[in-house]
């Protein structure tokens, strides 16, 4: 299995109570905001493509998602699945995702982000991802975000992991249907904890993500 490398430079931004930001150039975990960092570091450029929503050019793939699609919107526990469609490198396929934990870690673990992860404390969106779709999405990255309670974000957007706390990892070279893999979307507060995370990924859920709460 593949996993993404990101060297200690890796970039950080964070709004500094500010509001929203996000990382220029780019956008490998499609977590980009429309607005201008406050500071960015640049990372090592990688070979992965970014899954990305409707493409007018796809490559083909799941002519529809398989199976019972969780709709737009929904709230979910930690510990449910959800079957979401999925495109990644031009090729559309259906995936389930379980969170399986939202962990908060210590703010020492973000010292491998510097000195601009000061304040910042870390937590761990771990999950499974399935393919339960006929395409084959080998070297897909699973990106969530993480949220603070009553759904608000973290404003802070973050690229990168704490290895052996919250590994990111890709999907392995053949991830066709009925293989999974288990990996980690790091999520970061300056103040109130996180307590959910969502999916946002294509036109149908870029305006009604999918939710998954703790408790």
């Amino acid at each position: 299995m593949r996993k993404a490398r990101i060297a200690l430079t890796a970039a950080l931004v964070t709004t500094l109570g500010l509001g929203l930001t996000a990382c220029g150039g780019d956008d490998e975990d499609g977590a980009a905001e429309k607005e201008t960092p406050t500071a960015t570091a640049s990372a090592p450029a990688t070979d992965e493509a970014s899954p990305s929503a409707d493409s007018g050019d796809s490559e083909g793939g799941d002519t529809k998602p398989a199976g019972d699609v969780t709709e737009p919107g929904a709230g979910l526990k930690v510990g449910d699945r959800a079957v979401l469609p999925f495109e990644y490198a031009k090729k559309k396929g259906t995936l389930s995702i379980t969170v399986t934990a939202i962990e908060k870690g210590a703010e020492a673990d973000m010292s491998r982000f510097g000195e601009r992860a000061k304040g910042l404390t870390p937590y761990f969106i771990k999950m499974k991802v399935e393919n339960v779709g006929d395409t084959d999405l080998s070297h897909a990255y699973v990106q969530l975000r993480g949220l603070l309670d009553g759904g608000r974000s973290t404003g802070v957007s973050l690229i990168g992991d704490i290895p052996g706390k919250c590994d990111k990892e890709s999907a392995p070279a053949e991830f066709g249907k009925g293989v999974s893999f288990e990996t980690c979307s790091l999520a970061a507060s300056q103040s109130g904890d996180v307590t959910g995370a969502e999916f946002d990924d294509g036109d149908a859920y870029s305006d009604k993500p999918v939710v998954w709460t703790a408790g």
